[in-house]
């Protein structure tokens, strides 16, 4: 007699998606990150010794994501800021008051701003906690997915197991009740013999 084997429960399947977002959740907190970071060391670096030097408005920006420009001169040199903030009807060739870094003309800020970019901090203030809290759910729901797949297979396991043993308990079981009764058969049929 045999018996059938149960197969294992599947295991239950997780999308791709999970990880795709782990991984774009956790690339898009340290940009961020590396941004704030950047933007503080540039705002201290012009506040240590700021250099105040006049620049000129030559790029507006536009709904194509094309940024302003505004050029400068730094040590006999020329230089341009690109995403600065400008103010409001601001139109090219305008003047703007500029204060750059004395030992970086390229860490430069808008006279009054304590940033180069300070729509920049506000991203990364916003979107750093955003994108480490999605990075922790996704983290959490990859995690539960993986003891889920660990229960199950153990219980597959067990279950195969239990099969495999009472398939051969079941094997072996007309064999041993049949060597009994053919023994007794053959010591009854012997005795009637010696009668």
């Amino acid at each position: 007699m045999r018996t059938a084997i149960v197969p294992p429960p599947r295991s239950p399947r997780m999308g791709r998606g999970w990880y795709l977002a782990a991984v774009l959740s956790a690339v898009l907190a340290v940009g961020m990150c590396l941004l704030g970071w950047r933007q503080a060391v540039q705002a201290d670096r012009i506040g240590a010794h700021p250099v105040r030097v006049e620049g000129v408005i030559t790029q507006l920006p536009t709904g194509g994501g094309t940024y302003s420009a505004v050029s400068y001169r730094a040590g006999g040199q020329p230089h341009t800021a690109a995403a600065l903030p400008l103010a409001d009807g601001a139109r090219v060739g305008d003047a703007v008051c500029l204060e750059h870094a004395a030992d970086d003309p390229d860490a430069v800020r808008v006279c009054g701003d304590t940033y180069p970019q300070p729509v920049g901090i506000g991203l990364a203030r916003f979107s750093v906690p955003v994108a480490a809290v999605a990075f922790v759910i996704c983290m959490l729901r990859i995690r539960r997915h993986w003891r889920a797949v660990a229960v199950r297979s153990g219980q597959g396991r067990l279950a195969a197991n239990l099969a495999l043993a009472t398939g051969a308990l079941a094997d072996g079981m007309p064999a041993i009740t049949h060597g009994k009764r053919s023994r007794r058969r053959r010591r009854a049929g012997g005795r009637r013999g010696l009668h």
